[in-house]
């Protein structure tokens, strides 16, 4: 997804600013109306990103390959879908085109399942399946948690998502069952601009009649979502990995903010 292409990393290497460790310590600052959301290692995840998400799900299948090796193959996978995918491409048909693409820069880089050729072409298949399903299966049981929390929200501020995407956003989260909590969804593919650049969040305060003084931005990454959020001006609150959120003063789960936004 683009936030890994887009996006790169959950940042966890990155320092964690003040603003993201108190982002409500000033009494002066206005309240809160409106909640924009990242969509993936946010949405889908307890802050961590597709790639790392993948990274774990081919290892967990035995391919020997180095970080830096598997993402560079991912991020050629990831750029290849942008534009790419009809807009009505749910979440499933998503993540195995992305996985199709993965599969092929890895045999084009020498990563491919062992064997002879046919042998060899039917076992990738069998190893994209598998990592395929297992990323949707986690996605899902990640949206069975994040629905009530929601819907919660819902009735306390208005909602939406900004997402570096690949054009079909809409349709993603229409599949995920999360559409009919958000009244944005900017996807940075049918806006033309990309996270951290401000105008991608203005496209959302626009759809929402929303501002950034009263916005909060929770999202996973350090360098798109924190870094639009501080030059947008709005708050913002880290979705981090298990562990990092606590060393950080983040979140590790949607339901934290329950607590925070009180």
């Amino acid at each position: 997804m683009r936030e890994a292409g887009g996006l790169r990393s959950p940042d966890t290497s990155e320092g964690c600013c003040e603003s993201a460790q108190r982002p409500f310590a000033s009494q002066a600052q206005e309240p809160i109306e409106t909640l924009l959301f990242d969509f993936g290692g946010t949405l889908d995840a307890n802050g961590v990103a597709w790639k790392e998400r993948f990274y774990a799900f081919y290892r967990a299948e035995g391919l020997d390959i180095a970080a830096h090796a598997f993402e560079s193959s991912f991020f050629a996978a990831d750029d290849a879908l942008v534009g790419r995918l009809a807009r009505t491409t749910d979440l499933a048909g998503t993540v195995h085109a992305l996985v199709a693409n993965i599969e092929a820069e890895l045999a084009r880089r020498g990563f491919a399942v062992d064997g002879g050729a046919i042998c060899n072409e039917r076992k990738n298949g069998d190893r994209a399946m598998r990592v395929a399903s297992r990323f949707l299966l986690e996605a899902s049981a990640a949206f069975a948690r994040n629905r009530p929390v929601l819907e919660m929200l819902g009735k306390r501020y208005r909602l939406g998502i900004v997402s570096n995407f690949y054009g079909n956003l809409e349709a993603v989260c229409q599949s995920a069952g999360l559409a009919s909590f958000f009244a944005a969804l900017v996807d940075s593919h049918c806006v033309g601009v990309e996270k951290p650049e401000p105008a991608i969040f203005h496209a959302a305060f626009k759809k929402l009649g929303a501002k950034p003084e009263t916005t909060v931005f929770i999202g996973d990454s350090l360098r798109r979502d924190r870094e639009g959020a501080r030059r947008t001006g709005m708050r913002f609150i880290w979705m981090a990995p298990q562990g990092v959120e606590a060393a950080e003063n983040g979140v590790a789960e949607l339901r934290d903010l329950m607590t925070i936004l009180r």
